[in-house]
């Protein structure tokens, strides 16, 4: 998906995660949600952050569809967080992710971002199903998810997970967020 192609919003730069953004994911992935609600990855340093995104972001952005990009704010391009389409064992098509930093939470920066991720993966890359996973207390990413168009099919337990984990999806034929005026990716025209 990414091979090197950013993708933009009204207030946002989403450019494919890199190796320079290895301190950025340092403090990203140590911060309290991150830990809470994806895991603790052991990035206990900034060497470790940059061999993440060698060992686990790098081989995936090569693929259709797939990849991360770090989230940049534009009126100050500070680094806000991170969206993208992910392969994950044991779901049959890719799933969305997103993280921010706390200070950047409850901003519309995550649905600015997952919006034109989910945008890219159906009608750039066509793919016909994304799906999402989260934990069960994670009502925030829910409700995000829900106002996206996913739809909450059921529980799922990952392979390698120890906990079950709520399951949503988004077939391309629906297209809820593109199709609804509501959730419409398009600024309204005046």
């Amino acid at each position: 998906m990414s091979n090197g192609i950013s993708l933009e919003t009204e207030r946002l730069l989403l450019k494919p995660t890199s190796e320079e953004d290895a301190p950025f994911l340092f403090y990203l992935m140590n911060s309290p949600k991150w830990l809470k609600y994806i895991g603790n990855r052991e990035i206990t340093s900034f060497e470790k952050a940059r061999n993440y995104i060698l060992q686990r972001i790098k081989p995936q952005q090569g693929q259709q569809g797939l990849g991360s990009f770090t989230v940049i704010r534009k009126a100050d391009q500070k680094k806000i967080g991170t969206c993208g389409l992910y392969r994950r064992e044991g779901l049959p098509a890719p799933d969305i992710g997103f993280a921010f930093l706390p200070r950047f939470e409850q901003k519309g920066y995550a649905f600015e971002a997952a919006r034109k991720v989910l945008e890219m993966g159906l009608k750039t890359c066509n793919l016909d199903q994304i799906f999402a996973i989260t934990t069960t207390d994670n009502t925030s990413s829910q409700r995000l998810l829900k106002k996206l168009g996913l739809k909450q099919t059921g529980m799922i337990h990952l392979p390698g997970d120890e906990m079950e984990c709520c399951l949503f999806e988004l077939q391309h034929q629906e297209e809820v967020l593109l199709s609804d005026p509501e959730h419409s990716l398009e600024p309204p025209v005046h």
